[in-house]
């Protein structure tokens, strides 16, 4: 009798364990519930169709309430990946968004005006409308980005958010300050250069230079000497390694640079 008790036993322990791997267990042991996985399923299946006939928005959409619904599962980071790609399509695309309008060219506007004006770069507005020189006429309608930008830098994972409305844009990886020696705090960009020289002690390095560790880009901060560059040393991203900057590989602080106007608001922390 016993025997046939042990064995029961051990054929329901088979059972349930059986049901577990069935039914999935994510990678951090959190079992997923059958009913979460049937919604996934859905909302992935709709966010594909979305994005295959160019609807790119509500694509988007679907795959932030997947990262916010079922921020357990193993995909999430997939999720986000593909969130922050179509942030950044539709960014630089004509499509009109919720944090963007459409404006119509007045009689003296200029590129710079109208970007001072709606605190944005010419860059954007020249990216975004396929503009390919500063000439512009009047009576057009471009499209305008009016949401603030914001940028969280977090030394502790050596990571560059930009933000909009608390949302977030896009994930960079970035290089910190050796020996945590990148500043914390609330700061902002004051001034952006292109193809930055750098000034190091006892020695002028022009742009291009290989020498020159600023790379193609620079974003001060108010706080002197501090800023956002990019590098020639890409393979130090995701380290504590510089003087203190916070740097970027240079496609990512030349997209950077032509989505953030000066004035924006960076926020560091450990």
């Amino acid at each position: 009798m016993n025997k046939r008790i042990l064995i029961l036993m051990v054929l329901a322990v088979i059972v349930v364990g059986g049901l577990l791997v069935f039914f999935g267990i994510n990678k951090g042991g959190a079992r997923i519930n059958p009913a979460d996985r049937l919604s996934v399923r859905s909302l992935l299946n709709q966010a594909h169709q979305l994005e295959a006939k160019g609807s790119l928005f509500e694509a988007k959409v679907l795959y932030q309430k997947l990262v916010n619904d079922f921020p357990e599962s193993p995909d999430v980071a997939v999720w986000q990946k593909k969130a922050e790609d179509m942030n950044i399509q539709l960014l630089f695309s004509p499509a009109i968004t919720p944090k963007s309008i459409s404006y119509q060219i007045k009689p003296g506007d200029t590129l710079n005006k109208i970007a001072g004006e709606h605190k944005t770069t010419v860059e954007l507005i020249m990216k975004s409308n396929n503009i390919s020189d500063s000439l512009i006429v009047p009576g057009r309608k471009i499209k305008i980005w009016n949401a603030p930008f914001s940028i969280l830098v977090d030394k502790s994972q050596n990571i560059l958010l930009l933000k909009s409305d608390e949302e977030v844009i896009k994930t960079y990886v970035v290089s910190t300050g050796k020996n945590n020696c990148t500043p914390v705090g609330i700061l902002k960009i004051t001034n952006k250069l292109l193809n930055p020289t750098w000034f190091k002690a006892g020695a002028v390095v022009p742009s291009g230079s290989a020498q020159n560790v600023l790379g193609t880009r620079w974003m001060g901060f108010d706080l002197a000497g501090y800023g956002i560059h990019g590098t020639t040393e890409p393979q130090e991203l995701g380290k504590q390694v510089t003087q203190g900057c916070v740097r970027l590989s240079n496609p990512d602080v030349e997209e950077l640079y032509s989505i953030v106007p000066i004035g924006t608001e960076v926020t560091i922390v450990d």
